[in-house]
């Protein structure tokens, strides 16, 4: 094993910054990453075991410990609970003879929760060895479990081999779904592969290009809606002896799969955009940054770019443009939510941890390697090429004054149709609920866990910058849900545990908010409990990254549109209690010594 993983180190050169890539490759062939490999790595790159330590126990699909011959991830995001998550769990438990969080005792399975997977319009899902398995029902986990048992390759088990559109590819294989369910400007496939490199860069300079992209008024779509005209001036005014453009699909925000589609329907479009991005900011540096979840994509998207290359729009001299070298490579991450920061993304690209940066410097003065570095999202970067085939003023006239342009939405939860809806921008939450067929509505979950729980006398606001902008995300929950305890719950602990600790704020408050609000589920709660939730709440803001200063938005707008199942809950008439439950809390150690409690004479 050593001297594979020294062939390993040597083919990404020693390159410390390629410590992912590395990582990934070590524990494809041996399992895990064990104290012989870290201290290799130690040694050939020139970095510390420490270091080594806390990349590996950073990601969640990293493991310092020997794990099953057949791993299963079983996403435990909010519609996976509301699909029969619980049911499936149990099945796997039963038929693989493990718990979750363990490998069993043959060494055979390991069963492990793990965060959103993208698949939110298929669930339960879960990923086995690297494919992914959608809809799952105890019945399809006890016929796969057998068919593993049976020594049948993994491959043989995808039941839907063309879940639709590319997806039935060789370089896919998956039982994926698109589910596109409304197309717009975006998708609509009035596109022709690389007509903009071919026909526009080379008569166009690269102010015209980032003119046209300022006209159109494109905001980023991943959801903080930055002027992209905009970030690339900055991008190309800034000094440095690279410059760099980046394609965030990291899409991990829970309840959103539409970056999914795009790589598998569109890819072309996508890395046209970086293409043209390069060009307008004077780049030599591509890089595509795939969450590991989307990791059964990879070949084929590898295989695009390689394309690309044979038609020369991509590598030296792109299309006869002298001087024009950019080509662009894509880095697989790990399972880390937030590698969806930009700055926490640059830093996993590194070869890192990904924690937040300090800003400024902004990434588009000193990003990647410190190099002037323009991150963008997949929907903004499909967007471009279409822009300038059909000009500014065309996309100007789709969407509202505040937001120009059409939104790519990701729908799920209580609703006849989930899938990926198309909508210009100023589309009312109404419309949105009946076009997909979502009936007795209770909440919907506007951009995610960091977004806002709204109810019904919101559900004539519009999805917009102006009113409420989101990155795509929408849940929607019957009135049957137990909007606290399932929903709420579920988006906290999904803060918890996505945290990367480095700020004090987002690792101890999202901890102490989620005990006051087990306080209030225990019928335990006053009236004050509810007021210290939304002032701790404000703590949080002052956390560096997006992660932590949103991450009471669960709490916040649910007391904020949903005050009353909060009050339904809190006793009445009584100003203070702890809380805490003295006899209660010493019960198991009487137990333990064979005494009787008598706590409540004294």
């Amino acid at each position: 094993m050593k001297e594979k993983i020294l062939e390993i180190i040597s083919n990404y050169k020693k390159d410390k910054t390629r410590l992912m890539d590395i990582l990934h490759d070590i524990q494809g062939v041996a399992g895990y990453v064990d104290e012989e490999a870290i201290e290799l790595l130690h040694k050939e790159l020139g970095i510390s075991t420490s270091e080594v330590r806390e990349v590996i126990s950073f990601y969640h699909f990293y493991s310092s410990e020997p794990k099953g011959k057949v791993n299963i991830y079983l996403n435990d995001s909010i519609t996976a609970v509301m699909h029969g998550r619980e049911a499936v769990l149990e099945a796997f438990e039963k038929e693989c003879d493990v718990k979750e969080g363990s490998v069993s005792e043959d060494g055979e399975f390991g069963l492990y929760h793990t965060s959103c997977i993208g698949m939110n319009d298929q669930e339960p899902a879960a990923i086995i060895n690297g494919k992914m398995f959608t809809r799952l029902t105890p019945y399809r986990v006890k016929e796969i479990v057998k068919d593993l048992k049976n020594g049948k390759d993994i491959k043989e088990l995808i039941y839907e081999g063309d879940g639709g559109g590319r997806n039935a590819l060789p370089e896919i294989h998956s039982m994926v779904c698109n589910n596109i369910r409304r197309r717009g400007a975006l998708l609509t496939h009035d596109y022709t592969p690389f007509d903009v490199t071919s026909n526009i860069l080379g008569k166009s300079s690269p102010e015209d290009i980032i003119s046209v992209v300022e006209e159109s008024n494109i905001r980023g779509r991943g959801g903080a809606g930055f002027p992209t005209g905009m970030k690339w001036k900055f991008g190309r005014k800034a000094k440095g002896e690279h410059h760099v453009v980046i394609c965030n699909a990291d899409e991990g925000e829970p309840g959103t799969f539409k970056d999914r589609v795009l790589l598998t329907e569109f890819p072309e479009l996508v890395f046209e955009g970086m293409v043209i991005a390069g060009y307008a900011v004077g780049a030599d540096i591509g890089l595509l940054y795939l969450r590991y979840e989307y990791k059964y994509l990879l070949k084929y998207l590898n295989g695009v770019l390689e394309e690309m290359r044979s038609k020369n729009v991509l590598g030296n001299n792109i299309n006869g443009i002298e001087g024009f070298n950019f080509d662009i490579r894509i880095q697989l991450g790990a399972g880390a939510y937030i590698c969806g920061e930009e700055s926490a993304l640059i830093e996993s690209l590194e070869g890192k941890r990904g924690e937040p940066r300090d800003k400024p410097p902004f990434p588009v003065e000193k990003g990647y390697m410190n190099y002037p570095t323009v991150v963008n999202n997949v929907e903004t970067l499909a967007s471009i090429p279409k822009i300038l085939t059909k000009g500014a003023d065309w996309f100007l006239g789709l969407g509202d004054k505040a937001s120009s342009g059409t939104k790519v939405l990701s729908i799920s939860g209580d609703c006849n149709y989930p899938g990926i809806y198309e909508v210009e921008w100023g589309t009312t939450i109404k419309d949105i609920l009946d076009m997909s067929g979502a009936q007795n509505v209770q909440a919907i979950q506007v951009a995610g866990p960091s977004g806002a729980l709204i109810g019904e006398k919101d559900f004539g606001r519009t999805i917009s910058y102006s009113d409420l902008p989101t990155g795509g995300s929408m849940i929607v929950f019957n009135k049957q849900r137990d909007i606290l305890r399932d929903v709420v719950m579920n988006f906290m602990n999904f803060f918890i545990e996505e945290s990367c600790g480095s700020c004090s704020t987002c690792r101890n408050m999202t901890t102490v908010l989620k005990e006051r609000f087990v306080k209030i589920l225990d019928g335990k709660g006053v009236a004050s409990d509810i007021d210290d939730l939304l002032n701790w709440s404000d703590v949080l803001k002052v956390s560096r990254c997006g992660l932590g200063q949103t991450a009471a938005n669960p709490i916040t707008t649910s007391v904020t549109n949903f005050r009353h199942l909060y009050e339904n809950l809190i006793q009445k008439d009584v100003e203070f209690d702890s809380g805490f439950d003295l006899e209660e809390s010493v019960k198991e150690s009487c137990a333990a010594v064979g005494r009787q409690p008598i706590l409540h004479n004294m």
